[in-house]
């Protein structure tokens, strides 16, 4: 079973509906945009250099070993989850002055 692209999926739509629940329309605004690009590009050069070095390995067995450059594709889902959900919580719970 390909547990770690179950997970991966099961984090996006989750913060998929965490977007929509708490109301803050992340995905509206174009400066989500911007800093999902940079964060893509941090993500290439950190992991890629991780992932290419054989420092991580992933076993074969739990995801779908599909890679953009030597990084498994699942990361790319995590890494979307892990900022987005950051950035929704950021705002649903920053104080207004």
């Amino acid at each position: 079973m390909k547990e770690y692209t179950i997970v991966a999926i099961i984090s996006v739509f989750l913060t998929l509906l965490v977007d929509k629940k708490c109301g803050i329309g992340i995905f509206k605004r174009v400066e989500y945009y911007l800093f999902l690009l940079v964060i893509i590009f941090f993500k290439l050069l950190v992991n890629g250099y991780l992932t290419s070095q054989c420092i991580i390995i992933y076993n074969p067995q739990f995801f779908l070993n599909i890679r953009v450059g030597s990084i498994p594709f699942e990361d790319f889902l995590f890494g979307f989850s892990m900022s987005t959900m950051t950035i929704i919580f950021w705002e649903r719970f920053k104080i207004t002055q």
